[in-house]
């Protein structure tokens, strides 16, 4: 029988992936086997750790069970691949529309108008780019200040024994290490 104080209880499994890959592909199995998205998390930037804790800290495991130390959400790799595409598609949108838009309002003829929304879709569109691979590069900064310190952090929200031990096996299995449950 379960007790109230059993049920509030949140318990967490944690792991540490020194790469990318093995991070990813234990968040795409966490996720087949019917963990939401909501109970995935990573560390935040160092910055933020630091701002947090008030202390730098050298590795990753000296703060892994630390409830306190600040979490961002996961970000699916393709869904930072949408933005960059996003980004680059409604500056290349807008460049288009405000070129032709300012060459028909000064009486252009239809090839002035196509020529200026194609210059302008091309300008906006450099700024896309540009955008989008500081969106990229920030990620991999992420990544990098990470593995600096030993390694990628991955906690999982628990709500039982089997969806915790499920945890651990899938963890485990991408190369995870330190893999181990805790109250949180």
């Amino acid at each position: 029988m379960t007790t109230n104080d059993e049920k509030l209880q949140v318990r967490e499994v944690v792991g540490v992936f020194a790469d990318a890959g093995s991070l990813q592909d234990a968040i795409d199995e966490l996720m087949t086997s019917g963990f939401d998205h909501s109970e995935i998390s990573l560390l935040a930037s160092e910055d933020t750790v630091v701002e947090k804790l008030g202390h730098k800290y050298k590795k990753v495991e000296e703060i892994e069970d630390d409830p306190t130390v600040p979490r961002t959400e996961y970000v699916a790799t393709e869904s930072i691949g949408e933005a960059q595409g996003a980004l680059m598609g409604v500056l290349i949108y807008v460049g288009a529309l405000a070129s032709a838009v300012a060459v028909m309002a000064s009486g252009g003829a239809l090839a002035s108008v196509i020529a200026g929304a194609a210059l302008g879709a091309g300008g906006y569109g450099l700024i896309g780019a540009v955008l989008a691979k500081l969106i990229g590069n920030e990620h991999a900064s992420y990544l990098h200040e990470q593995l600096e310190h030993g390694g990628l952090l991955l906690w999982v929200r628990t709500w039982d024994a089997a969806r915790e031990k499920t945890a651990i096996e899938i963890l485990s299995k991408h190369s995870g290490r330190d893999v181990h449950a805790h109250s949180a």
